[in-house]
This record gives C-alpha cells, structure tokens and sequence, in this order.
C-alpha cells in the first residue's frame, strides 16, 4: 500500500515575501533532499487540489473565506485585514493567496482519502500543519486550517480522531475548532505559552461539554531537551491515545523545537523530530491499522534542520531507512545560496542539557496531565 509524499511545486506560493520566517524555500530544500537520497522512487509524489470553498467552510466560516478571497484579489484592503488576522507582520495579505491556502488544504485532504480509501495507507503533507488558523481568523503564518480540515473530514465518515500536534507553538487554532467534541482527541506537546506566541495551551484547557477531557496539552519549559520532550511524550501521549481509541491519527511534526531555530526556545534536535514520527507511526498500526495522516509545520532554521527534519520524518512514514550522511551532491547544489555551513550529517545525537529543575517541572507537568485526561476519559467510555 502506498505512503506517498504529497507537494507539487504549487505548494510554494503559500509564501508571504521576503523577509517573512515562513520561508518557502525550505520545501524545496527539504524535498530535493529526499529525492536526492532516492526516497521519493518508492511511492512518488502525489499532488495537491485546490479545496474547494465547502470544504473549507467546514471548519472556517463563509464570511471568512469570502474575505480571504477579497483580500487575494486586493491585499491592502484595510477594513478586511483588521477584521480577520491580516495585515503587516506575521499575516500580510498577498495576491493569490486564497488559491495558495487552498491549495494546502487541498493537499491535506487528498492525503485524507487516499487513507480513507486504502489507496494510501500512510501520507506526509509536507507543505501542511497551519495549526493556528480559527474559524475567522487568520493567526501565526496560517490562513487557512489544513489539519482541521482533514481532521473533519475523518470525523465525518464517523471516524475517532486523534490529532498529535509536536510544533513548539501551541496548537491553537486545531484545538478550539474541536474544543467541544469527544470525536476528535487533540494532543499539544509545546513551548509554554508564558513565553511564546500563541499564550495558550495550559493543562486546564481540556475542552467543553462533550468535548471535556478531549483537549490535552502539555506545556514545556524553555531550554527542554530531547531527553525530556521525549520523557513527557511517553508519559502522556501512548496512554491517552490506547485510552481514546482512535480509528486515525492525525500529526503535524513541526521542528521547530530545535535548539536552532530562531523564533523558540527549546533545545532539542532533529532526534525529538524522528523519535516522534517513529512513535507515532507504531501507535498507528497498534490502534488503527496504520491509518495515518502526517504533516510539516512550523520551522525557520530554513537550511540545516528543516530539510533533515522532514526527510527523517518521511522515511519513517514511506518505511524507508535515512542514511546518516547529507549527500554531498545536495550540498553541492545548494552552497551557493546557503547563508551558512550546509549540514554534513543527517541526525545529531540526543540533547541532554535541561537544567534539573526544568525536566523536573517538564515531568511533573505530564504527569499531572496524563492522570487528568485518563480519569475524565475513564469516565466518558
């Protein structure tokens, strides 16, 4: 059964201009590094659609996506940008941008009934995971709620959801759009929000009316490791998951809780980031026949982690191995318009540097959590 790699090269134009973290660049970084190791001969690259608009208006309301359009068309419109999340910043309006964000959640969805189909029995949505959009509001980078969609989408084939979210920033946008569901189960593993945008993500926020004891979030302290990401990880997200009983899952594998990257504070290494996809993946065949939907994220170490990150990801989901050397052949065609070394290894070894108080703090956290969410949802089966 097929686990392909969905991008088309128009998932680049989801970009908001020079000089924006969200760099699209790192897509094609990413993806030229997992051609040049052979890992997209296997399954190939499956291309995204464009949603269509009520797709899109299942979880995002049509005054919303109305104005999204308008803004396509005229981007300084200075009544729809205060209106809805847009203007100078993390969210400036560019032309096309509609179809652009349409376009990624496109992608998502085709990922979603290839599994839902059989066709596929895992997919990367690379170009995916824009985790903070709401119903009327753009927010962080993300227009349009990719990860939502495709989680509502399974919901409505009467599926149990699980959604697994290991971006640094807080899940916001996938959580309140379910926060009232027992149908779809949102797990956040993420930098706490006393320090990072969005300001979310506190272990009291575990959802409402029936969707009580179905948000579950798991805050970290600045400067945690690998070690302790991991160690919060197992601690909450195997239990939750076997407790939920999904019949899909769902995860957006931001990296950027590397110690590199620019806009967080969290010190781990693309270790967390193949750890994740790897227990994930196990998960998935041991709840739910390997149903398994997994996208990209966050991620502005634009040249050294994201491409490793993403590729790692990939083998564990098309059930390929990842040799431990960058070929040179990638470097090569890349040094002249990287800004710094390119990378000569593919992993780093596991980050144990978490001052004693913080893994501390970390685990305490998570089993706190962990003791909550099973006691409500012990409660609910």
């Amino acid at each position: 059964m097929a686990c392909p790699l969905v991008y088309s090269p128009d998932c680049r134009r989801y970009d908001f201009g020079g000089g924006h973290p969200l760099n699209s660049t790192r897509l094609e970084l990413a993806t030229d590094l997992m051609r040049e190791l052979g890992l997209l001969d296997r399954f190939g690259v499956v291309p995204p659609r464009v949603a269509s608009e009520e797709e899109l208006t299942w979880v995002h309301s049509p005054e919303y996506v109305a104005a999204v359009r308008a803004l396509s068309h005229r981007p300084d419109h200075p009544l729809l940008s205060r209106l809805y999340g847009f203007g100078p910043g993390d969210n400036p309006p560019f032309t096309g941008m509609h179809e652009a964000a349409a376009t990624i959640v496109g992608g998502a969805l085709v990922a979603a009934e290839g599994i839902a189909s059989g066709a596929f029995l895992h997919a990367f949505h690379i170009s995916g995971g824009l985790h903070h959009a709401h119903r009327a509001q753009a927010s962080g980078f993300c227009v349009y709620n990719d990860v939502a969609v495709a989680c509502e989408f399974f919901r409505r084939r009467g599926w149990r959801v699980l959604y697994v979210d290991a971006d640094a920033h807080h899940g916001d946008g996938t959580q309140a759009l379910f926060y009232d569901t027992d149908e779809v189960l949102t797990i956040s593993l993420h930098e706490t929000g006393r320090y990072l945008f969005p300001g979310t993500g506190d272990p009291e926020e575990l959802g409402q009316g029936r969707g009580y004891g179905y948000s579950v979030n798991v805050p970290l302290l600045p400067l945690t490791d690998d070690a302790s990401w991991v160690e919060c990880f197992e601690c909450v997200v195997p239990a939750v998951a076997r407790a939920f009983r999904p019949d899909v899952l769902v995860t957006q594998h931001g990296c950027d809780t590397h110690r590199r990257d620019p806009l967080t504070d969290l010190s781990c290494t693309v270790y967390t980031a193949e750890y994740f996809a790897r227990r994930v993946h196990e998960l998935s065949h041991e709840l739910c026949d390997g149903r398994w939907l997994a996208t990209g994220g966050g991620g502005y170490d634009v040249w050294v982690t994201v491409p490793r990150a993403w590729t790692l990801v990939y083998g564990v989901v098309s059930h390929q191995d990842v040799p431990d050397t960058v070929p040179e052949a990638w470097r090569r065609r890349w040094r002249a318009w990287a800004p710094e070394e390119l990378p000569h290894r593919m992993r780093e070894e596991p980050s144990h540097g978490a001052p004693p108080v913080v893994r501390a703090h970390n685990l305490d956290t998570a089993r706190r959590v962990a003791e909550r969410v099973l006691e409500l949802l012990g409660r609910g089966s």
